[in-house]
């Protein structure tokens, strides 16, 4: 099926290796970078969450009553807004941007980051809830009757919505993460499963972790496949090297500075972050383009690991995802508005037409027969 782009939806120009010049807020900037992705090629945007920055929910309304096609995927975390309220504000930005709405569930991966907006749940507390919170907003989407739900977490009676999506019969569901936990939850309820990016072995690994939890949820289906990734290209492979160590030092002056906000602690609790320094301890380079000193260099915070080469070279590393079972490819560079422009016009074009020719000789080729024990992903 046809591959994906995700790219972000920046509020400002600050990234891990500069300083914003304006606002937090930045309106300009915000639609300015949009623009550059709805007009190069790209599918959605992300809206992310974190304590303190803009509430991406507003932003997000602010954007599609101003672009026409790209579409939202909007972070959201349960603990700042009780189900019922949340899913008739999601209802409420899916008609604004007439159903182009997928939103995305974030557990919380660090204590103290989630104690900064009064979230004193445990880890494994925070998942039954999202679990919880997750199948609320589904049933107030398209529930028209009242209903009572009496939960570990959340107890109400005789609600109806009086605001549904467009998008029917919901919108999409998004979840990310690496522990069992995650995979559970994620592989129970999830449209979209969204990984970081690791080498291809790993995430082989992962996606079957995240089809075993959708079959062991008793689902018929299994969620898409989402990884992420910091690409770092430029006309050479040389020029883009140099470009990726120079990368590399600004976030770790910023980092050195304590220009960057980070969680208190040198250890990240999310098996996420875990998993990205572990890679990184045992190597630099990896597979056609991965690269993992941008994960150490922030601690394995977030998004983090590089694809660095030429736009051939990158767009060939990204087709290797997608031969594994990868549908939406998510870049962001740290120069958000001109990365995304030169991702769009040099990588999106290759990666797009290399999908198109693999879809149409499978096509082609009709189904085949597998060896026992060898999943379609590993065929190619």
């Amino acid at each position: 099926m046809p591959v994906e782009f995700l790219g972000i939806a920046a509020t400002n120009d600050g990234s891990e290796t500069g300083a914003r010049s304006g606002a937090a807020f930045d309106k300009e900037y915000t639609l300015r970078l949009a623009r550059a992705h709805e007009d190069h090629g790209w599918d959605r945007v992300l809206f992310a969450y974190s304590s303190g920055s803009p509430i991406p929910t507003p932003a997000a309304a602010y954007l599609a009553a101003k672009v026409e096609k790209l579409q939202i995927l909007l972070a959201h975390r349960p603990n700042v807004s009780y189900p019922t309220y949340a899913a008739r504000s999601f209802a409420t930005l899916d008609q604004i941007s007439d159903g182009r709405l997928t939103v995305h569930f974030i557990t919380g991966g660090s204590d103290h980051e989630q104690q900064r907006e009064g979230d004193t749940l445990t880890k494994d507390e925070r998942y039954a809830r999202t679990r919880e919170y997750i199948d609320i907003v589904k049933q107030v989407w398209t529930r028209r009757e009242p209903f009572d739900h009496e939960g570990e977490h959340y107890r109400f009676k005789d609600f109806v919505s009086d605001v549904f999506p467009t998008r029917l019969p919901r919108p999409g569901v998004s979840f990310g993460g690496s522990s069992a936990a995650a995979y559970a939850a994620g592989g129970a309820e999830a449209d979209v499963f969204c990984l970081w990016g690791e080498p291809l072995a790993e995430t082989a690994q992962q996606i079957e972790a995240v089809k075993a939890a959708a079959q062991a949820a008793g689902r018929t289906d299994v969620p898409r496949i989402q990884v992420a990734f910091r690409p770092i290209i430029a006309p050479t492979e040389e020029l883009a090297w140099e470009k990726a160590h120079r990368t590399v030092g600004a976030i770790r002056e910023r980092r050195e500075q304590g220009l960057v906000r980070h969680h208190r602690g040198d250890n990240p609790q999310n098996t996420g972050s875990q998993r990205l320094i572990a890679i990184a301890e045992q190597g630099e380079r990896y597979d056609r383009a991965l690269w993992t000193p941008t994960a150490a260099a922030t601690g394995g915070a977030g998004n983090s690991n590089a694809l660095v080469g030429t736009p051939e070279t990158v767009a060939q590393a990204l087709l290797d995802y997608y031969d594994l079972g990868v549908d939406i490819l998510s870049a962001r560079g740290y120069d958000l508005l001109g990365d995304a422009i030169d991702f769009g016009r040099h990588v999106i074009p290759i990666v797009r037409e290399e999908v198109a020719k693999r879809d149409k000789e499978r096509a082609e080729r009709g189904p085949q027969t597998l060896a026992p024990g060898l999943s379609a992903a590993a065929a190619g």
